[in-house]
């Protein structure tokens, strides 16, 4: 090598040391030492300028400290609890992007007319409002006046307004709209509220007419619960019979309506008793593994194929599951509560332990509706061929058939990008929100894995525990990926 060309090598690295040195500065070293801390006692009241005290060694004790400690857990079950509205997050983004993806504008004259209804439908909405005086008219008129304006100004304006509107919120998603959002929920002045009182008072004489019946309402909805699992069984098997979904796929899926159906045993048992829940529980599967154990496949294939499929629709459906059963548990209680002569009330939204947690989702399917995975799938839909719906067209496939057999296969690739980072970012997430919202509260129900390791790491100062529960996350994270990567990808290519 000449002195030219060490010269010119030299130049080069002095251009990337600013990078290179950041680089090492705010990541690699504080990775290693983050890895040192995890296996030692390092505490910030024991381990300070005024009062230092020699680091011991500790080996795996932050780790097996993890797993007994009750908070860690409930935690990681608030982690998790928060994920369950992904799939909810995902539908909305191709919904919306579904609807973007068509035209508002048409002719002309459409426009107009369309102009013209919407005005009028603003105009009246917002007289009927006054004159039956449903409290916080001001409010009320603001919010059917911004709807209004937006579709006034969409119908005019086409896909671009609509879009731009619709990514707004992810724009300025941060701080600002957590404080926004704080706001909204507050259960005595918050316009969330104020506007369901007056509904509220509305449906209170409807509520205790249907008091009655509120127990055979749920009774039907835990019934749709379990007909959501038999259509989700029924589908694994005739894929698994058929060769498309291999015997891991299969069992992946009763996996995940496992949740919902021990859900469903609990009410059952508190309903009609232990033994009969139980002669109910045995039997439905013990019929499951008769069926699998006797029944001959007609065509086989490996372990693991479709098993991107059960993750992401057979999830989905287990989601669908769960807040079908809550629901039930709604109807269930609301005889009981009617009984001391109780109207119907909002809810505390973030000061009650079991809003708390859904109060979020409810913002997080808000911001995700809009958010990238909305142009994500904007820029999937405009690389779908339209050789492929004119075939379906002429085939006379409805709506439905073009969308399940066309849209969604040829979307396969987004929606595998988008649940991978859906799932490390529910993993990671929630720090935000906890710290601005809510402080981890009301008694730890919206303390998730990234809050729990910010007040143990600076509000308790036990930086080696810490940092254990930052590395057990990272080995979370890194195996759903793994998994993710290994078995989604396949699903994309199938």
């Amino acid at each position: 090598m000449n002195r030219r060309q060490i010269k010119e090598i030299a130049v080069g690295v002095c251009f990337l040391l600013p990078n290179i040195i950041g680089f090492l500065s705010f990541t690699v070293i504080p990775l290693l030492m983050s890895i040192y801390m995890a296996f030692t006692d390092w505490n910030l009241e024991m381990h300070n300028f005024f009062r230092f005290e020699k680091i011991s060694f500790v080996g795996f004790d932050n780790f097996v400290k993890l797993f007994r400690e009750p908070d860690f857990m409930q935690y990681l079950g608030n982690t998790f609890f928060l994920m369950m509205g992904i799939p909810f997050g995902v539908g909305g983004s191709l919904a919306a992007a579904l609807l973007l993806n068509k035209d508002f504008k048409g002719g002309r004259g459409n426009r107009i007319w369309v102009t013209v209804f919407l005005t009028a439908v603003l105009t009246v909405s917002s007289a009927l409002l006054v004159i039956c005086g449903m409290g916080q008219s001001a409010m009320m008129i603001l919010l059917v006046s911004l709807a209004g304006a937006i579709f006034v100004f969409g119908s005019l304006g086409g896909q671009g307004v609509y879009r731009t509107l619709f990514y707004f919120p992810y724009f300025t998603a941060g701080v600002a709209t957590f404080i926004l959002w704080k706001k909204l929920y507050n259960p005595l002045t918050g316009p969330i509220n104020n506007f369901l009182r007056p509904v509220l008072d509305a449906l209170t004489p409807v509520a205790v007419l249907v008091q009655p019946v509120c127990p055979l309402i749920g009774w039907g909805l835990l019934a749709g619960a379990g007909a959501i699992f038999v259509v989700m069984l029924r589908r694994k098997y005739k894929l698994w019979r058929d060769g498309e979904a291999g015997n891991a796929s299969l069992f992946l899926g009763m996996a995940f309506s496992s949740l919902p159906l021990l859900l469903s045993f609990l009410w059952i048992a508190s309903a009609l008793g232990n033994a009969l829940a139980a002669i109910l529980l045995v039997t439905g599967w013990g019929w499951i593994l008769y069926r699998f154990f006797t029944v001959r496949r007609k065509y086989r294939c490996v372990a693991d194929k479709g098993i991107g499929d059960s993750a992401i629709i057979d999830g989905s459906l287990m989601v669908t599951g769960l807040v079908l059963i809550g629901i039930c548990n709604v109807f269930w209680d609301l005889p009981t509560y009617l009984e001391g002569g109780n109207v119907l009330e909002p809810p505390l939204w973030l000061s009650d332990y079991y809003w708390a947690k859904p109060s979020i989702m409810i913002m997080g399917f808000w911001g995700a509706i809009g958010s990238n995975n909305m142009l994500l799938y904007l820029a999937g839909l405009s690389g779908v061929p339209q050789e492929l719906y004119e075939a379906a067209d002429i085939d006379g496939a409805s709506s439905w058939q073009r969308f399940w057999h066309i849209t969604w296969p040829q979307l396969a690739n987004v929606t595998f990008f988008i649940m991978v980072m859906a799932v490390i970012g529910g993993l990671q997430g929630g720090f935000e929100m906890a710290r601005t919202m809510t402080q981890g509260g009301p008694a730890g129900s919206t303390t998730t894995l990234a809050y729990y390791i910010y007040t143990q790491g600076f509000a308790t100062g036990r930086l080696g525990y810490a940092s254990a529960v930052s590395w057990l996350l990272f080995l979370l994270v890194f195996t759903v990926t793994i998994f993710n990567w290994k078995f989604g990808n396949r699903y994309t290519n199938e």
